[in-house]
């Protein structure tokens, strides 16, 4: 487990087999959303392969639009590298905004390796996949 300390900002990071975990506490602003898109992606670019990354907002204080902009560029980084990324305990304000911008569903969609390997089981499952 890792504690990196930005002033009222702390990311805490868990890794197991599978799943990548960073808790958010704090605020995510302008000053502190670099600081957990490197936190990921720092995770990502290793040998771990994570089918799951797994963010966790119970101690999110606030987020602003470069909040929430860090959190579509690491669902474009955990897409590529496979992974589906969750957006674990919401604050209502988090909710909110998710909500009003709709990009939540985006957010959380499966990734793209993941969908081709679904689309592939279902193409296996209905013989459609068989010349």
């Amino acid at each position: 487990m890792t504690d990196l300390h930005f002033d009222e900002f702390v990311l805490t990071v868990l890794r197991d087999a599978r799943t990548l975990t960073v808790r958010v506490s704090g605020e995510l602003d302008y000053d502190t959303s670099d600081d957990l898109l490197r936190a990921v992606v720092e995770q990502l670019t290793g040998p771990c392969g994570f089918r799951d990354v797994r963010l966790d907002f119970r101690d999110l204080r606030y987020i602003d639009s470069t909040g929430l902009s860090a959190l579509l560029m690491i669902h474009r980084r955990t897409s590529s590298a496979g992974a589906r990324l969750h957006l674990d305990h919401r604050p209502d304000f988090l909710e909110r905004m998710l909500t009003m911008t709709d990009v939540l569903d985006h957010l959380t969609a499966p990734g793209h390796r993941e969908e081709a390997v679904e689309a592939a089981q279902d193409d296996d499952a209905t013989g459609a996949g068989v010349p």
